[in-house]
């Protein structure tokens, strides 16, 4: 267990930060955020950016004025948005009719919103989150799919690091400009190649950041974990960095990770699938240990497979069903709401029920954090 010591506040590891990616969670305000007492969130740089645009957040005083939320933010560089607009629509970019560009200098794209071409640098981008005024700040990293060519893949890591050179040159310049330093993060990337991954750590490191990021996403190709991969990137990180499992989400993932050396997540899928309707809730009589293996000062976490269990309250059986949406909450609007009532609301397509459904889904991952946080406590007396 580890503590982040934030401008904004502290935050206890292992510990999970929803999306707020357009400095919004849908449908909740920033008193649920404080209801659930929320350790962070996440918002993205790159559509900040775009809408509603740096000029005017700068204006507000920063993120945290704008969104009126007195606890940390970390910012997300925005350059996973980016790729993923040019690897999956290789009709954007410039020039017109040609592939969008990622070079050794910058990457070039254009908006979804207005078609706007726009340039991001590893510099540019330190400096907007600097606007941004969040407390922890991410290096602009080249994250290709896990499907492209080995070529590629090392090019890639190459990038990524000569980029994690410039961002931390360019962190320098602001820290002096703002008189304040937040914590610095860089991305590992290399896919499922491990050498690659060991290349791009150790390069890393011989810069020197405060935390890390696994780079990709965290399944192959086929939607398999990749255990093996994440696991051995967390052992190229050293103890005394946080280790950030950027888009981990799934709550048996969380669990895996953890046991890894992985400190913090984020991930839309608690509030994404409660506006569809999905519910996340706790199976009874859970037990849940942690404790120290001292051999090799890894975790061992030990909680019964099936922990956790979802349901669909789009289901028709829920009709009739006039059960608390979670009788064990502790927000009262989840106790006495019934799973009825909360079926009709999404049978109208009402946003009430997206926000109880989000609600839900968050206070069950804080919950998870918090018996994750307390078994490490407890394994380590």
């Amino acid at each position: 267990m580890g503590l982040i010591k934030t401008a904004h506040g502290e935050i206890q590891t292992p510990c999970f930060m929803p999306d707020a990616t357009r400095g919004v969670i849908k449908g909740l305000s920033i008193q649920d955020w404080q209801r659930l007492n929320l350790p962070a969130a996440v918002i993205n740089t790159y559509h900040l950016y775009l809408q509603p645009g740096l000029k005017l957040l700068t204006k507000a005083g920063g993120a945290h004025e704008f969104m009126d939320w007195a606890g940390p933010l970390l910012s997300d560089s925005g350059g996973y948005q980016v790729y993923s607009l040019i690897h999956k629509n290789k009709n954007l970019g410039l020039p017109a009719g040609k592939a969008g560009k990622i070079t050794d200098d910058k990457v070039v794209f254009k908006s979804p919103l207005d078609g706007a071409k726009h340039e991001l640098t590893p510099e540019r981008s330190i400096q907007m989150q600097f606007a941004l005024g969040t407390d922890m700040i991410v290096c602009l990293d080249d994250c290709p799919p896990h499907d492209v060519s080995s070529a590629a893949m090392a090019k890639s890591v190459e990038r990524t690091v000569l980029w994690a050179k410039r961002c931390k040159l360019e962190y320098e310049k602001q820290n002096e400009k703002y008189k304040r330093r937040p914590l610095l993060f860089a991305v590992i990337q290399g896919g499922t190649d491990l050498a690659l991954r060991k290349i791009c750590a150790d390069a890393l490191m011989d810069i020197g950041f405060d935390g890390y990021g696994f780079g990709a996403r965290p399944v192959d190709t086929d939607g398999q974990f990749l255990g093996k991969v994440l696991q051995e990137t967390a052992d190229m990180i050293p103890e005394n960095a946080a280790r950030f499992g950027l888009g981990i989400g799934l709550p048996e993932d969380i669990v895996r990770c953890v046991t890894m050396g992985w400190d913090m997540f984020d991930c839309v899928i608690p509030t994404r699938e409660g506006r569809h309707g999905r519910l996340f809730l706790w199976k009874s009589n859970v037990k849940a240990q942690i404790s120290n293996v001292k051999s090799n000062s890894k975790l061992k976490f030990q909680m019964s497979k099936k922990f956790y269990e979802t349901l669909n309250i789009n289901n028709a059986k829920f009709k009739k069903d006039f059960t608390p949406i979670n009788q064990n909450s502790k927000l009262p609007e989840l106790r006495e709401y019934s799973r009825a009532y909360l079926h009709h609301l999404f049978k109208i397509n009402e946003p009430l029920g997206q926000r109880l459904a989000s609600l839900n889904n968050l206070e069950f991952y804080l919950d998870l954090m918090r018996k994750i946080r307390a078994g490490i406590k407890k394994g380590e007396m």
